[in-house]
């Protein structure tokens, strides 16, 4: 019965606090296990959500990650260049990768662009390529990875996007590209067990109305221009915190800027936390200031939560808020922030008109559908 499995193998860099690898949590604990016999590679043994992946998934890492390497400052530097130095030999040697994971698939899958070298060099010739892609292709800072994503593209026998402007976006730059077969499949949502570690307790939270958001601190993520919109609204008397849970390049930057302005007491980087949706709760509104997202999680997460939202009209978060009806939909730019949370703090009607109508919100979400779509596209392959 087991050799009758289809074999997958996934690829993906490590197991940080992400949307993409909720993703492929998701996929692991809820793709047929009669159907299919899965074995997860991290590049990095690294993250909060390395240890999350479920008991009947074979899991292989590369390399160590950070949380393993020294304490010792001098001895850590070292092992992180040759961690390097491993990572640059396996990639220009693929097999040596491959007798690591020694074993070979049907189905090998990249859950985003930095997984797709890996999966495209295999030397399983015969597997059957799937990619996974969440980034919109305009994004500036994206433009030094584009040529190598589009090399990339042509070569999957199947192109998974998360979300319909993702697509689309693709399509309107790169019209005459050579696409393989393509789906849109949103990210699926864990409905029960957000509600359920929701309710887990929580302390030293600010008093007040507070703002919660959640996402790496990164420069597209928009937190520079949040910080700005809070002081002016701090300036005019509108008292209010804002929690941001996430970690990244940024922080430092964040906390310098916060000091700045005179506000790190009310905007505070919380850093990341194994359990967010906590946060989510208890606050009052939700906000996410990013300049580019694809189908964001997060906003799913906080919707399922019934908190109102503040939000960037970017990727598909048109298609997941109806603005000024389940949230308040405004432009990357600092007065559009200011303008929209302080709709939330200085008008109840449009505030309780919104938590109406966000009761019913989960009928919007069918991960039934969405898992039945992945194993489709697997078992399709498969036969072909």
């Amino acid at each position: 019965m087991l050799d009758k499995k289809i074999k997958i193998l996934f690829r993906h860099r490590s197991m940080e606090m992400g949307g993409v690898e909720k993703v492929l949590l998701g996929l692991l604990n809820n793709l047929n296990r009669d159907k299919f016999e899965i074995t997860v590679c991290l590049s990095l043994n690294q993250g909060k959500l390395r240890d999350e992946l479920p008991e009947h998934v074979r899991k292989v890492y590369l390399t160590d990650g950070k949380e393993d390497f020294s304490s010792n400052n001098i001895l850590q530097k070292l092992q992180l260049i040759a961690r390097r130095i491993k990572l640059k030999k396996l990639r220009d040697n693929p097999a040596i990768a491959d007798n690591i994971i020694n074993d070979t698939f049907d189905i090998e899958i990249g859950m985003d662009y930095r997984d797709y070298d890996a999966i495209l060099n295999s030397t399983n010739k015969h597997s059957k390529k799937i990619g996974w892609f969440h980034s919109e292709i305009n994004v500036p800072q994206f433009q030094p990875l584009v040529p190598n994503i589009l090399k990339s593209f042509p070569q999957f026998d199947h192109m998974v996007y998360c979300s319909h402007k993702i697509k689309d976006m693709m399509h309107q730059y790169y019209p005459k590209l050579d696409y393989p077969a393509e789906s849109v499949i949103i990210n699926p949502i864990p409905i029960e067990e957000i509600k359920k570690k929701a309710e887990e307790k929580l302390d030293n939270f600010p008093e007040g109305p507070v703002f919660v958001s959640i996402g790496r601190l990164h420069s597209r993520k928009g937190y520079h221009k949040l910080i700005e919109a809070h002081k002016k609204l701090i300036d005019e008397g509108l008292h209010h915190s804002i929690v941001v849970i996430g970690d990244g390049g940024e922080m430092k930057n964040l906390k310098d800027q916060a000091i700045n302005l005179n506000v790190e007491k009310t905007f505070i980087l919380a850093g990341n936390q194994m359990n967010p949706y906590p946060y989510i709760r208890k606050a009052d509104y939700f906000v996410l200031p990013s300049e580019s997202e694809a189908w964001p999680l997060v906003i799913a997460e906080a919707l399922i939560l019934q908190k109102p939202i503040v939000a960037t009209n970017v990727g598909d978060v048109g298609l997941m808020i109806k603005d000024q009806e389940t949230g308040y939909l405004i432009s990357y730019d600092v007065d559009e922030m200011y303008k929209g949370m302080k709709a939330f703090l200085t008008n109840p009607e449009l505030v309780l008109h919104i938590r109406e109508n966000l009761k019913n919100i989960e009928s919007q979400f069918d991960n039934k559908k969405i898992f039945d779509s992945v194993e489709g596209i697997i078992e399709t392959l498969h036969i072909e």
